[in-house]
């Protein structure tokens, strides 16, 4: 399964049609989950996140400082990942971003920019890539 842990409620109902599509989209590839936890203080939004991990998942937290890949590295670290565990679950932090400890329990630190970006919008970003790495990983065509 993939499971994506978001600080924060959607607001905008164009991202929540985004959002809505690529969920759609990927139910023909894969199980993906998503677990909106409160905006709050960074301590708070910590102990929240901590709660929804479980021990067995491979956990990517995106951070500015992370690695980053293009979508083929992306889509090839998604298959890796997902043949050798059960779980991969992406960590997206709110507008203080993700506490120290959060960041130390990650198995991959993940950035897509350096630029920062509003954690509405970056979640519908990072369905698309995942929608994307799955087409890669299929051989089928996708709109470059």
């Amino acid at each position: 399964m993939i499971k994506i842990i978001c600080v924060g409620k959607i607001k905008e109902s164009f991202y929540r049609d985004a959002i809505a599509e690529y969920m759609k989209r990927l139910s023909k590839y894969h199980k993906v989950e998503i677990i909106e936890v409160m905006d709050s203080n960074i301590k708070q939004e910590k102990d929240l996140i901590l709660k929804k991990l479980d021990k067995k998942d491979y956990i990517v937290t995106m951070e500015i400082e992370g690695r980053q890949l293009n979508s083929v590295e992306f889509a090839d670290m998604v298959d890796k990942t997902l043949m050798n565990y059960a779980n991969i679950t992406f960590i997206i932090g709110g507008s203080y971003g993700l506490d120290d400890e959060v960041k130390a329990l990650s198995n991959y630190k993940l950035s897509f920019s350096k630029m920062t970006f509003p954690h509405q919008l970056f979640r519908v970003v990072l369905l698309e890539q995942i929608y994307r790495a799955f087409k890669i990983q299929h051989n089928e065509s996708y709109h470059k």
